[in-house]
């Protein structure tokens, strides 16, 4: 069984450690910790690996978020994959740091990369992982905070944010969306309190 997971981002070296970047982060965790490596393709850099005869296929756009839904449309069409399989990890400023949550289907929420990916695909049907990012920013300042780089606090906190994802695509794959998300959409332990 193939699934999509596409994790939201902006390509460029200037963007690796900023707040927009958690789909991106959570995908280099996985690709790392499987040996698993990225390979340019067509809309984006793709990575393959495997968990209980299940395949993922790691897709990180090339097309800079606001535009992520070509990428996504290409690669739901190019696997044949059923919508129930494609999974969107991206970036919320409406959750608090470290936050996690998964939804089957749903609004964009103001996120441009999944309102455009919505209008790609003509569907919200289809499952999407929000990694808080918090919303310490002044008004008038949301796109410095957005493209603003980590604190090293919360960059230290990456590892284990990351593996809760990870985890949580797991179980959707293999306990099913609904215990996958009783899991993940809990208050995590923070060590910034």
């Amino acid at each position: 069984m193939n699934y999509l997971v596409a994790g939201l981002g902006n390509i460029g070296a200037e963007y690796a450690r900023t707040r927009h970047n958690m789909g991106f982060m959570v995908l280099d965790a996985w690709a790392q910790a499987s040996n698993a490596v990225f390979k340019t393709e067509r809309y984006g850099d793709v990575a393959q690996v495997s968990f209980k005869g299940r395949n993922f296929y790691l897709l990180k756009p090339s097309t800079y978020m606001n535009l992520s839904g070509n990428a996504v449309r290409y690669w739901v069409n190019k696997l044949d994959l059923p919508l129930e399989n494609l999974i969107v990890v991206c970036d919320d400023l409406n959750l608090p740091f470290g936050t996690l949550r998964m939804r089957k289907n749903g609004s964009d929420g103001g996120h441009n990369g999944l309102k455009d990916i919505q209008e790609c695909l003509e569907t919200t049907s289809w499952a999407r992982i929000r990694v808080g990012i918090g919303n310490d920013f002044a008004r008038g300042h949301q796109v410095d905070f957005v493209i603003g780089e980590l604190s090293e606090e919360e960059f230290q906190q990456m590892p284990e944010i990351c593996k809760r994802v990870i985890d949580g695509i797991k179980n959707f794959s293999t306990i099913g969306p609904d215990r996958a998300m009783n899991f993940l959409n809990v208050k995590p332990k923070s060590t910034m309190e």
